[in-house]
């Protein structure tokens, strides 16, 4: 890489940077100026869990590799049973014995 490359890096990182402070102080702020939560806010809020991570799983998912998503299917599927360190547990299990016995 040449400096020039570089600095165009430095300036995405320090733009990222800008835009996710303005976000978070844009929400404090907002939120700061309302005496009460309206009902389509607090649905909204309710919703940002799922959303984040639908857009960390989804791409794992489809671009991971076929191991990847047999074990996330198989710990989606104990996650529905048991508790998080079973599911962890599961999809830990079922990549590495995949990736183990096919040889990737």
């Amino acid at each position: 890489m040449d400096q020039s490359e570089h600095l165009h890096l430095i300036y995405i990182i320090l733009a990222a940077a800008l835009a996710t402070f303005l976000t978070r102080i844009g929400g404090y702020v907002m939120m700061m100026q309302m005496t009460r939560i309206p009902p389509r806010m607090e649905a909204a809020l309710n919703a940002v869990p799922a959303a984040v991570l639908s857009t960390l799983v989804a791409p794992a998912f489809v671009y991971g590799g076929w191991d990847v998503a047999a074990s996330m299917l198989v710990a989606f599927f104990v996650g529905l049973r048991f508790s998080s360190l079973w599911m962890l547990l599961a999809g830990w299990l079922v990549v590495m014995a995949i990736r183990h016995f096919a040889g990737l």
